[in-house]
């Protein structure tokens, strides 16, 4: 409905929305009232000290999907950017654990990530630049619309030069905001400005000792000689502490949004006070919440725990990928391998929802976020978690093979025909291989569990072999309607105890040695009446 519409009914419409792309957009619309522009830049910020996780990608996603619902809001009228920001100016502090030639990195430590070689291939002229290079690699790939920038660049070429300046001339504002934040040990040596040494090349953690406004120098004491050195603030002699760095950036560019993760909520208060005091003004944003491993952990690009951009794109589609950023970024969320099925088969029910929803409901849907107001035509004959389960019940690790269920399931649908569909028969494929063949373990059944069986069996015999998949669901259904399985709180229509989700799992656990599966008529007529007939001879004769 969204596609047929006029820009102003769009526009009601989004006004109305509480979907929290538009409700961060709202904000933006505010800021622009009470201080108009022509342009609203929008950012996102990259540590590249680490390859880029999906955290990486989450912001850029997430921020994209504000700044999609700001065009709508304001018809399209003002301009937008979004700049995706590279810090590859700090100094690099540890050694990442997801990299080559370690040692090599280790002799270079402290220095800007832009000035130590590149470990990976020597194909880039450092450390940042290889990892520079990974981020827009992957923001291609998902077809972003970004602006990239590399802070050595902006401090090197001056862009920041005059906001160095006003940063000098306000420093014991600066310091005032910082100070009572540290510790005594850290206070003592705090400065916002981070002198390059002229000799080690590191980025040094020094006070200064005295400041001249008028020349635009600060001076501190080198550690390595012990003599007083005097710089320049400008054209890239320092680079600024991060919280500084932030409120200077922000100031600098005129940046209108950035979001930011949870752990950074005080640092965000800080470099708004330090934004002000540079005369500037603080983007608008909010905190999302941290993405955690499968222990638990925050994942961390050094540490290289939780999913990377490739791993995700192996298993599943970019689109769900870009599910999973949309739903309640509020909230921490495992990021880990388990998510993905889930994650796959919801972009589909929303995506075949879409087309009857009226377009109150249609903004509220994630899809319409994660294509900008126009998802593609549903088209999905079969779901994620009906095609890892063929996998696992033929031990199909072929694709032809699968291809052969669903040609027979949905006659006319074929590679060609449905493409997506292909691709997800790969991802399920690798999935299965990679994840469920190493966990698999089939249950014993109980003798209870054994005659349910065979009675399910016999059941499945007596239906025509192009039974549909509702008289497989009702067969299979009837067949539960025992004990232990007896759901005595779901009634059934013809006011008979229902039957408990116990029954289908153990049908999973014992045929097919995993814990769940889909709709289990479902995947039946998709297997084949006669195969399942032998998964459960199989079974029972395995069971002994």
């Amino acid at each position: 409905m969204s596609d047929v519409m006029s820009a102003s009914d769009l526009r009601s419409l989004a006004e109305q929305s509480n979907a929290w792309p538009f409700e961060q957009a709202k904000a933006i619309v505010a800021r622009l009232k009470r201080k108009p522009k022509d342009e609203v830049l929008f950012e996102t910020g990259y540590g590249p000290s680490g390859l880029p996780h999906i955290g990486t990608f989450g912001e850029v996603a997430r921020t994209t999907m504000v700044r999609h619902a700001f065009r709508v809001l304001t018809d399209d009228k003002i301009k937008t950017r979004l700049l995706a920001f590279s810090d590859d100016m700090d100094g690099l502090r540890k050694v990442p654990d997801n990299v080559p030639n370690k040692e090599l990195l280790a002799s270079h430590l402290g220095k800007p990530l832009t000035r130590i070689p590149d470990p990976f291939s020597n194909e880039y002229p450092s450390f940042g630049a290889a990892n520079n290079a990974r981020l827009r690699a992957f923001l291609d790939h998902f077809g972003f619309d970004y602006e990239f920038a590399s802070s050595t660049d902006y401090y090197t070429s001056g862009r920041f030069d005059e906001t160095l300046l006003k940063m000098l001339a306000v420093y014991d504002k600066v310091m005032d905001v910082i100070l009572p934040t540290l510790g005594p040990d850290r206070r003592a040596t705090y400065s916002p400005f981070l002198p390059i040494s002229k000799t080690t090349g590191v980025v040094l953690q020094v006070p200064m000792i005295r400041r001249d406004v008028a020349a635009g120098t600060v001076t501190y004491v080198d550690p390595d000689t012990s003599e007083e050195v005097e710089t320049s603030v400008t054209g890239g002699a320092v680079k600024c502490q991060w919280k500084a760095d932030w409120a200077m950036r922000w100031t600098a560019l005129g940046v209108d949004y950035e979001m930011a993760g949870k752990d950074l909520i005080d640092s965000v208060k800080l470099s708004g006070k330090i934004c002000s005091a540079l005369g500037g003004t603080p983007p608008e944003g909010f905190n999302y919440e941290l993405f955690l491993d499968d222990k638990g952990q925050k994942i961390s690009k050094s540490k290289g725990n939780g999913l990377t951009i490739d791993e995700w794109l192996r298993y599943a589609s970019p689109e769900s990928l870009s599910l999973f950023m949309y739903r309640e970024p509020k909230s921490a969320k495992r990021l880990y391998f388990d998510v993905i099925p889930r994650n796959v088969d919801d972009y589909q029910q929303f995506l075949d929802g879409f087309a009857r929803q009226d377009g109150k409901q249609q903004l509220a849907n994630p899809v319409w976020h994660i294509h900008a107001g126009h998802p593609p035509k549903a088209d999905m004959p079969v779901t994620f978690q009906l095609l890892l389960t063929l996998v696992s019940s033929s031990n199909a690790e072929n694709a032809e093979t699968l291809w052969g269920f669903i040609g027979r399931y949905r006659p006319g649908v074929t590679p060609q025909s449905h493409p997506k569909l292909d691709a997800m028969v790969g991802y399920a494929i690798n999935y299965y291989r990679d994840f469920v063949a190493p966990a698999k373990t089939f249950r014993e059944p109980t003798a209870s569990e054994r005659t349910a069986l065979q009675d399910l069996r016999d059941a499945l015999s007596q239906l025509p072999a192009d039974a549909p998949a509702e008289d497989i669901q009702n067969a299979v259904y009837e067949i539960g309607r025992r004990d232990p399985f007896l759901d005595h709180k779901k009634l059934a229509k013809d006011g008979r105890p229902g039957v408990s989700l116990e029954w289908f799992n153990m049908l999973y656990q014992v045929l097919l040695g995993q814990e769940k599966g889909p709709r289990f008529g479902s995947f039946v007529a998709v297997y084949g009446i006669n195969n399942a007939v032998a998964m459960i001879d199989g079974a029972l004769a395995r069971a002994g």
